[in-house]
């Protein structure tokens, strides 16, 4: 199954993205088994976290056949020949770089550059994406989704993060994204497993009271 396919997959499976800001090498595989146990199946490994490379490698190491991994505040070519070199699947920036887009895509790798404007949005599609980081979410609301989700092309998908939590996860997704980036609602520097484990249920039976 390609990258893409498994994303689309684990997307369908629960619209949360786990984003492991500040994770250490060492807690990685605990904090990602937390989170598998609690139904979410994507992670996400920001690179200005401690020694990311290391982190994604042993995540995919433990967990690559359950979860999809990947990295996060990557904003060049050279971070994405290093993330895919660890073995990760997913590219997310917190911007739209078209030299970013285009590695991705010759590593078949899924990128998901960050915008906030419509135009921002319609550049990335030019560029191939298919998933958009809307960020900083928070500072837009629900609203702005509903407002220019009739405008977007045809397959391209709103994730929606910042300020994304298991209060707001619902409203979210009934404004129309199909994904949910979450940080600090789900994870601290420091925390340990069991209290991953407890936040990761909580969004998560939010995502599914939304859906029932």
């Amino acid at each position: 199954m390609s990258n893409r396919n498994q994303f689309e997959q684990a997307l369908r499976e629960c619209p949360v993205i786990a984003i492991l800001r500040g994770v250490e090498p060492d807690e990685a595989i605990g904090i990602g088994d937390a989170l598998y146990r609690a139904g979410i199946r994507i992670v996400e490994v920001p690179m200005n976290s401690p020694q990311p490379l290391e982190s994604i490698k042993r995540l995919v190491g433990a967990l690559g056949e359950q979860m999809v991994i990947g990295a996060g505040t990557v904003v060049d070519r050279q971070m994405v020949d290093a993330v895919g070199d660890a073995g990760g699947q997913i590219i997310v920036s917190p911007n739209t770089n078209e030299n970013v887009l285009a590695r991705a895509h010759i590593l078949n790798m899924v990128a998901v550059p960050g915008v906030m404007t419509p135009t921002e949005m319609f550049f990335a599609a030019k560029h191939g994406a298919e998933y958009l980081k809307l960020f900083p979410a928070d500072q837009l609301g629900p609203s702005f989704v509903k407002a220019v989700g009739a405008t977007l092309p045809d397959g391209l998908n709103l994730i929606a993060v910042g300020g994304v939590d298991e209060t707001t996860a619902p409203n979210w997704l009934q404004a129309g994204v199909v994904g949910l980036g979450c940080g600090g609602s789900l994870f601290k520097p420091g925390d340990a497993p069991k209290t991953v484990y407890d936040r990761a249920v909580r969004i998560v039976e939010a995502t599914r009271a939304m859906a029932d």
